[in-house]
């Protein structure tokens, strides 16, 4: 009987020396961050510009962005010989798409502008989630195309994000946007996939899967510049 109870308080300790050793919502937060680079890589990073195709219902458009670090993030797809002009900065955020009723440049609101502004951060809010005023917690694990990720969750008012993080590699495979915009709920998820290195050591996703209020959208970039110069002019929006 003093060996069974000997042997129960070994499980005791060896449990509670697991649950120290756990990691937490930081310590992964951390490895995503040293699995795309690391902070000097990412402090190296003053500009992106990718290029590649949009697949929307079977056809393919083409498309780029341009990001430049603490600045301003621009999309552009065309279809159709029409340009489709998404774009965010550090200040605001507005859009030109003819298809949704909006040909001339349009202002959004702060709550989606304040959503996008992830985009100026190279590597995404994981990097500096603090300073932008996100609390992070670990939302337990999940099970995305057969692999069983950490969730991680960013939160503040009005606005949640999850990456779902695979522990093989800390690589983020999916992203779920939550927020409300001029008070209507809105959910946004992101799939990627075919992660390369560039030559300065920043991991990228080269496809993306997007799904957004029932659309989905594949974007696969077959052109990446890193450092690339870029003008800032080119956020400002067209009077």
């Amino acid at each position: 009987m003093k060996k069974l109870g000997s042997f129960f308080s070994l499980l005791i300790v060896i449990s509670s020396l697991s649950a120290t050793r756990a990691q937490t919502a930081d310590d992964i937060i951390n490895k995503y961050v040293n699995a795309i680079g690391g902070r000097d890589v990412l402090a190296k990073v003053k500009s992106i510009y990718l290029e590649g195709n949009a697949t929307v219902m079977g056809n393919d458009y083409p498309t780029n962005t341009t990001v430049l670090a603490g600045k301003g993030s621009k999309n552009i797809t065309t279809v159709n010989g029409t340009d489709i002009v998404q774009c965010f900065t550090d200040t605001g955020a507005w859009l030109i798409n003819q298809f949704a009723g909006q040909p001339q440049p349009t202002a959004l609101s702060p709550d989606a502008a304040r959503a996008g502004q992830s985009a100026l951060t190279i590597g995404g809010a994981l990097v500096d989630f603090k300073s932008r005023g996100f609390t992070d917690s670990l939302a337990g694990r999940e099970t995305i195309e057969g692999v069983n990720t950490y969730k991680i969750k960013l939160s503040q008012p009005g606005i949640s994000f999850v990456y779902y993080i695979d522990p093989s590699t800390y690589y983020v495979l999916k992203t779920e946007s939550h927020l409300t915009v001029d008070g209507k709920d809105e959910t946004n998820t992101r799939v990627y996939s075919n992660f390369k290195k560039t030559d300065i050591g920043y991991v990228i996703p080269y496809t993306l899967g997007i799904n957004n209020q029932g659309y989905d959208v594949t974007i696969n970039y077959t052109k990446a510049e890193i450092n690339k110069d870029v003008d800032p002019q080119i956020f400002a929006m067209p009077k």
